[in-house]
């Protein structure tokens, strides 16, 4: 019980912080050098620029009726946060509007406003809340349609920012889509960490001797998982192995002194736990 209670007051406390940073960059990055926002918080500028009313007032009126939605479809352990998430950043952008605004360049506004904002959302998201709108129509949508989350959020987004090249300008626009797209990758660097190892699939002839040198040379583990071709219906045996940003080339290396025609996927991996990675093996 009291580890749980423990775990609610550090997501509070996160989710304050996330708002406040999130809220601080919207108005003295992006509002203040007139830019746009996608989602529900772009609706509300939207409606600042055009009807002087602000923010904080438009934001939490649009995400009311969604949070009575969210409430009865997905219950109270998912809603309270989103709740907290909404309520802080309609306080947070009325508190920081007033803030002296550090850059009036609009594309360094826009890369700065990004990178901010980014934060803050990230922020937002690891202590598992959401600031509502477009995630809680997604979530909806998912449920009644089946349609991907991130398609729909992406399509919300994109509605926006046409209608605020219609309505604000073209060079809004483009100066907005640059800070989405550069929030948009800071948040996933906020939530999955950077990508600093790589995992390898090697399909080979030699798989036994791959591991071996892999284990001998780079001093990882490796895994040796059953495969069977979808053309030939051969058998054969997948080394999977995760290997530090560096060590990659060597990797490389050993394979192709072992097999030239071994076939390699390698991707990014995020939040790497165990032996090598976050406690040492004692070798």
């Amino acid at each position: 019980m009291k580890g749980k209670w423990n775990s609610n007051i550090w997501s509070i406390f996160g989710i304050l912080l996330g708002s406040f940073i999130y809220s601080a960059g919207l108005n003295n990055f992006i509002i203040i050098n007139h830019l746009a926002e996608g989602g529900f918080v772009g609706i509300s500028i939207l409606f600042l620029y055009l009807f002087h009313i602000p923010v904080s007032i438009t934001f939490f009126v649009l995400n009311v009726p969604l949070l009575i939605l969210a409430w009865k479809f997905f219950g109270r352990s998912f809603i309270w946060k989103t709740i907290l998430g909404v309520v802080c950043v309609s306080v947070f952008s009325e508190i920081t509007q007033h803030w002296q605004p550090p850059i009036h360049d609009r594309l360094l506004a826009a890369l700065y406003g990004g990178v901010v904002t980014g934060i803050g959302l990230g922020i937002i998201f690891r202590f598992g809340a959401t600031t509502g709108g477009s995630d809680i129509i997604a979530r909806l949508v998912r449920q009644s349609f089946g349609l991907p989350m991130g398609r729909i959020m992406f399509s919300i987004d994109v509605m926006i920012i046409v209608i605020v090249a219609f309505l604000i300008g073209k060079e809004t626009a483009m100066y907005s889509l640059v800070a989405l797209f550069v929030a948009s990758r800071v948040i996933d660097f906020v939530l999955e960490g950077p990508s600093s190892s790589k995992a390898a699939m090697i399909i080979s002839e030699h798989p036994h001797e791959i591991a071996e040198r892999v284990h001998k040379e780079l001093e990882r583990g490796t895994t040796l998982l059953k495969g069977r071709g979808g053309f030939t219906g051969q058998t054969k045996e997948v080394v999977y192995c995760v290997v530090a940003r560096e060590q990659i080339f060597r990797l490389q290396q050993i394979v192709a002194e072992l097999d030239e025609r071994a076939f390699v996927v390698m991707n990014d991996v995020h939040d790497v736990l165990g032996e090598g990675f976050t406690f040492d093996s004692g070798v």
